[in-house]
């Protein structure tokens, strides 16, 4: 029987977002693309499980660990480490959440109520990318992993069961709205799309249903730009991007460079070449492709991600009415997930009772071995079958209730009782492993599994 209740994982998160932080600082803590998978890699000697959400509007990371104070600490030195910036210089800035409230906070950051554009479509593909990006590096483990799947499955409920998406914005069309406003008919305008991600095509497409004829697309990569440029004007390669910069109205970029691709000394090369006529600059990538100092330069109208929530606040009205029915759907999902966390507590008990089962049974088969060796082998694999299916249904009423009394919060009393009846004996969650590495003989289900699956 164990000395002491196993320790949960709580649940930390540290992070700036656009009402906290002023650009310049969350440019600094940003982690660009490239530099994600080694950052994750090296969050792994800081907290047992960790992710990163880093977006153009908010940089958080997250924890799961049994000590949550320790946990925020050892994110907040892992984040200065990693960007140069030192501590006493991001922290006034930052927010911190724990356990249930960290989990609500998330859910409504995929559910779009925390964006700076309310519903903008594109934070569930970041959620789902950061959860992609954790497993691939393994620096989720079963808490953070159940934890951004949930929070998927949060935004994906809070899309279809409201009309939070409906009318869809998000930062490229903040920034082609901005367009409009600016020049009013976009058909007359010349528009440059410097990066063909996934941003870029949503500013492509949002540029055509405006009515613009065509688009020059620059790319960092060569292929992509092609393919876009296919379904909407010409291309050039990032080397060509100074010689495009002659000839648009507008250009909008979004790359995913982890450095300025538009300095100020181009654009002044540019502008001595345009004779001064006027060039907007709409920059919604985070790192930021256009150096700052370029909206100094004259005739030169320079926008950043900060810019674009006016460019849409006519769309709003009706989504933030919709957000409040999103709230009791955020709400059902941190229950269901709480729930399912508080049965972790139990996973041990659950795998000594399995192994004691095991043992058991293949025991009393060994004791009967000189019978089975005289059987065929069609006729052992039958009772080798027999005696593992009553092993199961033995076991799944004690283990479902097990984890039905964990979820309502008294487990560990359930578990004294259950070491007391089978005699069990093992050690508490994270006593002689680094805590948070899953057992590895069980999986617990997630949050959306049926009660009794996998029993």
């Amino acid at each position: 029987m164990p000395d002491s209740a196993p320790r949960p994982l709580e649940v930390t998160l540290v992070g700036v977002n656009h009402k906290r932080a002023p650009l310049v600082l969350r440019e600094c803590l940003a982690f660009p693309p490239s530099h994600l998978p080694p950052a994750l890699v090296a969050m792994r000697e800081y907290v047992p499980e960790g992710a990163i959400l880093s977006t153009c509007h908010r940089v958080e990371l997250y924890a799961a660990a049994p000590d949550a104070a320790r946990a925020r600490a050892q994110l907040e030195r892992f984040w200065s480490k990693h960007s140069g910036v030192p501590h006493w210089e991001f922290e006034p800035h930052l927010y911190h959440l724990e356990g249930s409230k960290a989990v609500e906070h998330l859910f409504s950051v995929a559910s779009g109520l925390d964006s700076a554009i309310i519903g903008e479509s594109q934070i569930l593909g970041q959620v789902r990318e950061a959860l992609r990006l954790g497993l691939e590096q393994r620096s989720t483990g079963r808490v953070l992993s159940a934890l951004f799947r949930q929070a998927v499955t949060t935004g994906k409920r809070a899309r279809t069961e409201t009309g939070i998406g409906r009318s869809s914005a998000s930062i490229s069309s903040a920034a082609v709205e901005l367009a409009r406003k600016t020049f009013g008919d976009l058909r007359s305008s010349r528009v440059l799309l410097v990066g063909a991600g996934k941003m870029g095509e949503l500013a492509a497409k949002n540029l055509l249903d405006k009515g613009v004829a065509g688009i020059d697309v620059v790319g960092r990569t060569p292929e992509r730009a092609l393919r876009l440029a296919l379904r909407c004007g010409n291309s050039a390669s990032l080397s060509r991007l100074e010689d495009a910069l002659h000839h648009c109205d507008i250009a909008i970029t979004c790359t995913s460079a982890p450095h300025h691709i538009i300095t100020r000394e181009m654009v002044r090369r540019v502008m001595r070449v345009r004779r001064g006529r006027p060039i907007f600059l709409i920059d919604i990538a985070m790192p930021r492709d256009v150096e700052p100092a370029v909206g100094e330069i004259p005739n030169v109208h320079l926008y950043n991600i900060d810019d674009l929530e006016s460019a849409v606040a006519t769309n709003l009205k009706e989504r933030r009415s919709e957000a409040r029915k999103v709230q009791p759907i955020i709400a059902d999902e941190v229950t269901k997930f709480e729930r399912w966390r508080a049965t972790l507590r139990v996973v041990p008990a659950i795998v000594a009772l399995r192994e004691r089962a095991e043992a058991i049974r293949q025991e009393e088969l060994a004791r009967t071995s000189t019978v089975l060796d005289k059987m065929s082998e069609e006729d052992r694999r039958r009772i080798e079958a027999l005696t593992l299916a009553i092993e199961k249904k033995l076991l799944h009423q004690p283990i479902a209730q097990l984890r039905a009394r964990a979820a309502a919060g008294d487990g560990h009393e359930t578990v004294e009782a259950l070491c007391d009846l089978f005699g069990l004996d093992f050690r508490p969650l994270g006593s002689d492993r680094r805590d948070g590495e899953d057992p590895s003989l069980e999986r617990s289900p997630s949050p959306g599994d049926r009660p009794g699956r996998g029993d």
